[in-house]
């Protein structure tokens, strides 16, 4: 087995860094996400004892500069220490706004474009890039390195049985709240909606609606796709959950946001007590808000749980790459030993890799929702759901349109752009 991750003393990267603005991941494979406590399906590998000495030049691409200080402050770190271990290895690194990273990438690699040599993201487009051929596989460069990741992380990284992406991390919502102005959590959905209607204050992200709201569906008993990739919210459920998102935003103390920007600042000012945000945001918000902050499952809705999509992160690597093997290795090194530490410590990540030691309470609590959440599925006709029930949810609650309506539209379009 290669062996890939504790520094070799003298071994060093450069690196190039542009710092500026991406956000967290808004928006979809199947089975929930383990938390990084849940044991493997073998022992940890033993890539976490020795590194190989790697040598060359690496462009990188992260969009952690807006997704929160805290993440991008990590990814800093990680390759500081990653200079202190590979003197032999060049790293430029680009920071690209999230809501670019895959159209550049389709773009660029699609056309032929050898950089960047990699990037990390959520798998909300392995599927997509995967069937536009523009990524790597990377079945024989991950054969026996993954013993040390649950199976969920690996499946999470696979598309139609084949590895295009290599595991670094698992996440998923869940309803942060201040302390200090939430006395009573919320036990279930309609008593959000009670204390809402009493004065208590919630943030809740609209521009990014289709993932952040997809925990609702579950909860009033509906479903977007059946097995066969048929969109059936229209058969029950969704209309409900889009009513319920109306009837917050009724009481008048519930704000939707169409900026991430101040979705989380009104969070982390105390403008509201309860937001329902991922992992990414927890080292943000414990500076802001430090001993007030604490974390919970998002409440039941009266037809089931709220099961927000629970995805996987990892490095996406160029099919047009020379360096394949190189980026490859170097991504290994990164979620598997203290670089990944890193970022389970400074930025809240959930490390796919369980030798990774996950202390703090709060993604302790993001460990457990991760298991409760609805696995992101990477089949084809979901693409198509995105756009129309982002939509569709805002209009619902922005323009005061017929959930029903907006439901059976959403749903249509989807089946008829699928060929259902």
């Amino acid at each position: 087995m290669t062996k890939l991750v504790t520094a070799l003393g003298a071994l060093a990267i450069v690196v190039g860094a542009c710092s500026s603005g991406a956000s967290p991941t808004p928006a979809p494979t199947v089975a929930p996400t383990a938390a990084p406590s849940e044991a493997a399906s073998a022992a940890p590998s033993e890539a976490a004892s020795a590194a190989p000495a790697l040598s060359g030049h690496l462009v990188i691409w992260d969009t952690y500069g807006s997704g929160g200080s805290a993440e991008a402050d990590a990814m800093i770190a990680a390759l500081d220490l990653a200079k202190t271990t590979f003197p032999n290895l060049t790293i430029d690194r680009v920071n690209v706004p999230f809501s670019d990273i895959f159209n550049k990438t389709n773009a660029g690699w699609g056309a032929g474009d050898a950089t960047p040599d990699m990037f990390i993201a959520p798998n909300d487009s392995l599927g997509v890039q995967t069937r536009l051929g523009i990524l790597a596989n990377l079945d024989t460069l991950l054969a026996g390195k993954l013993d040390g990741f649950p199976p969920i992380t690996v499946d999470g990284s696979k598309v139609d049985g084949k590895l295009q992406m290599v595991p670094e991390s698992a996440k998923t919502l869940a309803m942060f709240y201040n302390k200090d102005m939430v006395k009573t959590l919320p036990t279930s959905l309609d008593d959000l909606l009670a204390q809402a209607k009493s004065g208590l204050k919630v943030g809740i992200d609209l521009v990014d609606g289709a993932y952040y709201n997809w925990f609702t569906y579950s909860a009033f008993g509906g479903q977007i796709l059946d097995q066969t990739g048929k969109c059936v919210a229209d058969q029950g459920g969704v209309a409900d959950a889009l009513k319920y998102l109306a009837d917050l935003k009724a009481t008048g103390n519930v704000t939707f946001y169409m900026d991430k920007p101040t979705f989380q600042a009104d969070f982390k000012t105390g403008k509201t007590a309860i937001v329902f945000e991922g992992p990414w945001a927890t080292g943000d918000f414990k500076t802001a808000l430090a001993d007030k902050l604490a974390v919970a499952p998002i409440p039941p809705g009266p037809n089931g749980k709220s099961q927000p999509m629970t995805g996987v992160d990892g490095w996406y690597i160029n099919t047009n790459s020379a360096n394949q093997d190189l980026a490859t290795s170097f991504a290994l090194w990164m979620v598997t030993g203290p670089a990944e530490q890193i970022f389970a410590d400074k930025a809240g990540h959930l490390p796919a890799y369980t030798a990774i030691k996950v202390t703090d309470p709060i993604s302790a609590q993001f460990a457990q929702a991760n298991l409760d959440g609805y696995p992101r599925p990477q089949n084809k006709e979901l693409d198509t759901y995105w756009s129309n029930f982002g939509n569709a949810q805002a209009e619902v609650v922005n323009k005061g349109t017929d959930p029903t309506t907006a439901v059976a539209t959403a749903c249509s379009a989807m089946n008829k752009a699928n060929g259902k």
